[in-house]
């Protein structure tokens, strides 16, 4: 009886499991330390020197989309918490590296080099990125006023940025 139970319930785990991989192509990485934290600015010096290690067109690339994922994963996290001037600011960065992923498409065409598995790859992150971005947009106030305690007011708008960075992944 115990060992009829116990397969019953391997059973389903695994139909539940495999049901989940199979909803997205494209992952998303899970969020990495946030805005605040002693470790997101070593992060930010590790990225800066990063760059300089990444050269050449498939290398740019990779470092680009990563970053493109990593600062709209802490964008979308922003959001939810509704901390909507830091999340403004991730966005503009991932928007920064999604530009630069596609260039550095088109310079790895230009030295005659076979990219249509890195175009696939840029494919199903604009869709991934667009779809997560269509969500924050229906999630977010259109405006924000942002009154910090010491210092001028801001005001953001979340809608116009939102959309701006849908319309750089509709290439």
């Amino acid at each position: 009886m115990k060992k009829l139970v116990t397969l019953i319930a391997v059973i389903v785990f695994l139909i539940h499991t495999q049901s989940a991989f199979a909803q997205s192509a494209y992952v998303l990485p899970y969020p990495s330390s946030m805005p605040g934290s002693i470790f997101y600015k070593i992060n930010t010096i590790r990225e800066k020197v990063a760059r300089f290690w990444h050269f050449g067109d498939f290398s740019t690339f990779k470092y680009s989309l990563f970053y493109a994922d990593k600062y709209l994963v802490e964008a979308k996290t922003l959001f939810e918490y509704k901390q909507y001037l830091l999340a403004v600011n991730a966005l503009g960065k991932s928007d920064f590296y999604f530009k630069n992923i596609y260039s550095s498409l088109l310079d790895a065409k230009k030295n005659n080099k076979d990219i249509s598995e890195k175009l696939e790859i840029y494919k199903s992150a604009a869709d991934k990125h667009k779809e997560i971005l269509e969500i924050i947009l229906n999630n977010t106030p259109n405006t924000f006023s942002w009154n910090p305690e010491k210092g001028s007011r801001v005001d953001l708008n979340i809608k116009a940025a939102i959309e701006n960075s849908i319309k750089q992944r509709n290439r």
